[in-house]
């Protein structure tokens, strides 16, 4: 099953079409995206009885994030090793590095962003994993129980802020608005031949910049389920980035950052891409009177 955030609205995607979830429920689900994960079995017990072959098209640029407002937005760092290497860290061990993207950068997966002056933006493309069970304490066998659905995510980074201070701002640097684009829908795990080992890419103006795997992820998907949940609940609807493979533009030489006028595109097998347009920030002018 895909589900996704149409205008606002919860809708099931088949075939190509969306069907409003609100509506074909007779009101039993709201139509509020985030609200469904809180009612994660009752509403796939529903819609695997519900006649949701009708539906409207759409247009992607109306899509939002598939879980736009999470309680929590876990970010995890250094997961993949050829990106552990091009950043110039050791490899994490017990406890992978775990920061967050501020819930108001979230958007949806063909957008506009603006690009912080004076900054390095980069790229990041991700393997996003929605929570759809309170989980605590589970183990990494029955994890993916816990799991409602796998999207794709960009983890864009300004590195300038994010370096900046005597500690890293990681959380800061990595939430201006539109930098959590994610979608552009949410897809279940059992639509995956192999949920553990998906293909990422990440190209900017048709430049291949990123291709790896899911199965190269040093902590996976059930592993880091198990590892927050051993810490702090996770609760339905929260929200997991799990990393990124290497080929970033703080690794290369010379280092290369986006600017305006560049489009990335990201994608995950499976799932779909994102699209995301840069532009310049508007110069502001001081402005002096006389007499």
């Amino acid at each position: 099953m895909r589900i996704a955030n149409l205008a606002g609205r919860l809708v099931v995607i088949t075939h190509g079409r969306a069907a409003d979830v609100h509506t074909a429920s007779g009101a039993l689900f709201s139509s509020d995206p985030q609200a469904v994960y809180s009612r994660w079995d009752e509403f796939r017990a529903w819609a695997a009885r519900a006649d949701l072959g009708g539906g409207v098209p759409f247009d992607p640029a109306d899509l939002g994030a598939p879980a736009p407002a999470p309680r929590q937005l876990f970010a995890i760092g250094l997961n993949y090793r050829e990106h552990v290497v091009e950043a110039g860290f050791t490899t994490p061990e017990g406890m992978p590095p775990v920061f967050t993207k501020y819930a108001t950068a979230l958007t949806g997966p063909v957008t506009e962003v603006t690009l912080p002056r004076g900054g390095n933006t980069d790229w990041e493309v991700e393997l996003v994993a929605v929570v759809g069970r309170e989980a605590h304490q589970v183990s990494e066998t029955d994890a993916w129980g816990y799991v409602a659905g796998l999207t794709v995510g960009q983890d864009i980074s300004e590195r300038v802020l994010q370096m900046d201070g005597p500690a890293p701002q990681f959380s800061l640097g990595k939430s201006y608005p539109g930098f959590a684009p994610t979608g552009p829908w949410l897809v279940t795990p059992d639509e995956f031949e192999d949920p553990d080992d998906l293909e990422l890419t990440c190209a900017v103006n048709g430049e291949e910049m990123q291709r790896g795997r899911t199965r190269q992820l040093i902590f996976s998907v059930p592993a880091l389920i198990a590892k927050l949940s051993g810490v702090l609940p996770l609760l339905p609807g929260d929200v997991i980035f799990t990393g990124t493979p290497a080929g970033v533009g703080l690794g290369r030489t010379p280092q290369r950052w986006l600017a305006a006028g560049d489009e990335l595109v990201s994608s995950v097998q499976g799932i779909g891409e994102l699209r995301q347009r840069f532009v310049g920030r508007p110069s502001t002018r001081s402005v002096t009177g006389g007499s």
